[in-house]
């Protein structure tokens, strides 16, 4: 039986990916005691950016909004690859939301609210809720709008 955060993510119609093999010379993510580091996860569905380009330029608040709430459940898939239960979060501890920017976008926080709403809407207040940073980059990888990364602790 699927526990409560897979039960919310099957409520909305989402189904967790498997995880993305890594481009280049690094892993997806690793663990080291009870937490649980990710690389940067791009807005992938399917194995294709869902959305490209610079926000404030190419992609609306909205969708970069959008983008970053994809990369949230990329960030959800490793959990659970590694946990096998998405319940065995203790919390998200911080996550860092790289947002390719416009010189004149300034609402990199408002992007990064489409992962932490997601976060917080799927594990709930005390699991979800984490500290983070919203950063403005001059471009990201593939040409992807976002690019989020977390550090998980683990309840075991």
């Amino acid at each position: 039986m699927a526990g409560q955060a897979e039960q919310k993510l099957q409520a909305q119609g989402i189904t967790l990916p498997a995880v993305a093999a890594p481009a280049a010379n690094y892993v997806p993510y690793t663990r080291t005691g009870n937490l649980i580091f990710t690389s940067g996860q791009l807005p992938f569905v399917n194995d294709k950016l869902e959305t490209t380009g610079i926000v404030g330029r190419d992609v609306s608040p909205e969708d970069a909004k959008a983008a970053a709430r994809l990369c949230a459940i990329n960030i959800l898939a490793i959990a659970k690859a590694e946990l096998g239960d998405l319940d065995k979060i203790k919390r998200i501890v911080k996550i860092t939301a790289f947002i390719a920017s416009d010189p004149s976008f300034t609402s990199q926080s408002v992007v990064a609210n489409g992962a932490s709403d997601f976060l917080v809407e799927v594990l709930g207040e005390e699991k979800g809720k984490h500290a983070r940073s919203a950063i403005g980059m001059a471009a990201l990888p593939l040409n992807a709008p976002v690019e989020v990364e977390a550090v998980i602790e683990v309840a075991e």
